[in-house]
C-alpha cells in the first residue's frame, strides 16, 4: 500500500472533521468536501471567519471556537491561513491535517491552486501531526468521475507520493 493510501485511511478513520475554507460566495471544492464528508456519516464542522452558518449549520471562525474538538482538519484555503490553522491544531492537540492541492502532492506545480504551506507541513511533522500535504479527499471519499480520474492520473504521474523530505514551497 502506498504511503498516501495509509495516511488517507488514518485520516478517514477520524469521525469529527473540521473543513476550513467553505464559501457562501461561490461553489468550491471545499464545499464539495464538506458535503461528501457529511454524506459519508462524518460529524463535519465548517470553518470560515466570515460566516456564522454554512448550509444551515453553525460555522465557526477558527478551530478553537468549535465546541467539540475535531479529530481531523481538512484545509482548502490560502497557505497563510494554513499556517494559522496548523498552529491551532498544535494548540488543540489535533493529530490529523489534510492540506488540499490541485496537483496531488506536488504543490510547486500549482502555485495558485494549493493550500499547502511548507512551513505548516514542517510544523505538523515536528509536533507529531500526521499531515497529507496535497491531493484532495474528494479523490478518495466516494469519488465522482472527475476526482476518480484525477486520482488515477496523479498516481500514474507520481503526484501522489509523499516524502518525509521538506516540502518545496509553491513557486509564485
Amino acid at each position: 500500500m502506498a504511503k498516501i493510501d495509509s495516511m488517507v485511511q488514518d485520516f478517514l478513520a477520524q469521525k469529527r472533521i473540521a473543513v476550513v475554507g467553505v464559501s457562501d460566495k461561490r461553489e468550491t471544492g471545499c464545499n464539495l468536501g464538506y458535503r461528501k464528508f457529511k454524506q459519508a456519516g462524518y460529524t463535519v464542522t465548517a470553518v470560515n471567519p466570515r460566516l456564522t452558518t454554512f448550509e444551515g449549520e453553525p460555522c465557526y471562525p477558527d478551530l478553537k471556537s468549535i465546541p467539540e474538538k475535531p479529530q481531523a482538519v481538512f484545509i482548502l484555503a490560502n497557505p497563510h491561513v494554513t499556517d494559522l490553522i496548523v498552529q491551532q491544531c498544535i494548540d488543540l492537540g489535533i493529530k490529523h491535517v489534510w492540506m488540499h492541492c490541485m496537483m496531488g502532492t506536488k504543490p510547486g506545480l500549482a502555485a495558485n491552486m494549493t493550500s499547502v504551506s511548507a512551513t505548516a507541513v514542517e510544523r505538523c511533522r515536528e509536533n507529531g501531526i500526521t499531515v497529507i500535504p496535497g491531493s484532495c479527499p474528494n479523490q478518495f471519499l466516494e469519488p465522482d468521475f472527475g476526482h476518480g480520474m484525477m486520482r488515477v492520473i496523479w498516481r500514474t504521474l507520481g503526484f501522489l507520493k509523499i516524502s518525509d523530505a521538506p516540502v518545496q514551497p509553491a513557486a509564485h
